[in-house]
């Protein structure tokens, strides 16, 4: 058998800085993730679990390369010195840290990983990858890459020609690596063609960046404030406890894009004021209306905070395609933001009359607390109800739904 991971940086960057993190942070939190479907109706097969079985256990002979340890260095030279000692010995123990519920049962599917945060943190993206591709080549096999490269050069053409920035975000819904290979080459060809090559920015993959010679993006995920949060139990300043975190480890020059939504975009602005509104590049948006929330952080930084128009950067990275980045770029145009866009399953899964999984893995809980995540539309809220009720009260949530935000139905 062959094997699709052959390496430990074939994941999204912001789980190794996520990593780097938790290590000089809190290297003894306990944690436990679980996989959900939200397309449950695509269900894998008895072939599909046996090969993913194995792919699974080839992780735990994955280590980081001495070539790839430099690499992180020269990339990310703000990070923790400890941290580059620390990986050179790191593994993956697949076989005591993730566990694969029905196997008898393949339509009833699962997986859960428990272990040290620091141990397992890096189990979500390989995963996530490695459960698309056993679909796509067990279950729903009517497909090819044919036309994969064209696609994706003339999706990145169109991006740039009308003055977008974007990059690469589609590892964790990949069809096939092969598939995310491709569409890398399709947008490197259209940078190289296009007046305005520049705006492609690179790609969240770590892999692919260090193979295409792209800049690797990306910054932090929900991950790291629901689990903070569930450790301090303190909703309140969950929030800016996260931030202090970060700042701490990789220094207020390197912040990066401030993630908004995971206990509620407003909740977040109440702590998002200098001296970390100045730390941070921007914001990224990842549920609710694009729309609206351009108008609630044009407000934030703009009426109430008093930044200097086109100052800061939105991300737009929730169910991107072309046609929405082009929209979405007017908007924050029109109120003075710099617009980018994170684009994923639109890139690497664009499979006509062939719908992506609509996959996560997530955080259920730390050191024996429920964590939980409450975005800015009601399809993306997870976790323990008990907590998820008593948290939005702390916090004052207001209760919104978008016409878009159906998970069920993402990508159709």
């Amino acid at each position: 058998m062959s094997f699709v991971i052959t390496s430990l940086l074939d994941t999204d960057l912001y789980k190794i800085t996520m990593h780097a993190a938790i290590y000089t942070n809190l290297p003894n939190a306990e944690a436990v993730f679980t996989y959900t479907n939200r397309t449950p109706s695509m269900e894998l097969n008895t072939a599909a679990v046996e090969w993913l079985s194995a792919q699974i256990s080839h992780l735990g002979t994955l280590r980081f390369s001495a070539d790839e340890i430099e690499y992180l260095r020269t990339q990310l030279p703000y990070m923790p010195a400890k941290y580059f000692e620390y990986i050179q010995d790191f593994q993956l123990r697949p076989a005591e840290q993730v566990k694969i519920t029905n196997l008898d049962n393949p339509a009833q599917f699962g997986l859960e990983v428990s272990g040290k945060w620091a141990e397992v943190t890096l189990y979500e993206i390989p995963l996530l990858s490695l459960v698309s591709e056993a679909y796509f080549r067990f279950v729903d096999t009517e497909w090819s890459n044919d036309g994969q490269l064209e696609k994706a050069k003339q999706k990145g053409l169109r991006l740039l020609e009308n003055g977008c920035v974007f990059s690469e975000f589609g590892t964790r819904r990949r069809r096939s690596l092969a598939t995310q290979r491709l569409v890398m080459q399709g947008l490197c060809e259209a940078a190289k063609q296009s007046a305005n090559g520049t705006g492609f920015l690179g790609t969240s993959n770590v892999m692919f960046a260090k193979e295409f010679g792209v800049k690797p993006i990306g910054t932090v995920g929900h991950e790291w404030m629901m689990g903070i949060a569930a450790i301090s139990q303190d909703y309140t300043n969950a929030n800016k406890l996260a931030m202090d975190y970060w700042l701490d480890t990789m220094g207020p020059a390197n912040a990066g894009l401030a993630l908004t939504d995971t206990f509620g975009t407003d909740a977040f602005l109440r702590s998002f004021v200098p001296p970390y509104s100045d730390h941070y590049i921007g914001v990224r948006q990842d549920s609710g209306s694009p729309l609206e929330y351009t108008d609630k952080i044009a407000h934030h930084y703009f009426d109430v905070l008093k930044l200097p128009k086109f100052s800061k950067v939105l991300c737009y990275s929730d169910s991107l395609n072309v046609d929405r980045c082009l929209e979405y770029k007017k908007k924050a145009d029109s109120v003075g933001l710099k617009a980018s866009f994170g684009i994923g399953t639109n890139l690497t899964n664009d499979f006509a009359g062939s719908a992506p999984l609509n996959i996560v893995i997530k955080l259920r809980s730390m050191n024996g607390n429920p964590a939980i995540k409450i975005s800015d539309n009601l399809g993306k809220n997870m976790g323990d109800p008990a907590t998820v009720a008593r948290v939005k009260k702390e916090l004052g949530y207001v209760e919104k739904s978008w016409d878009q935000g159906d998970e069920s139905h993402r990508w159709t």
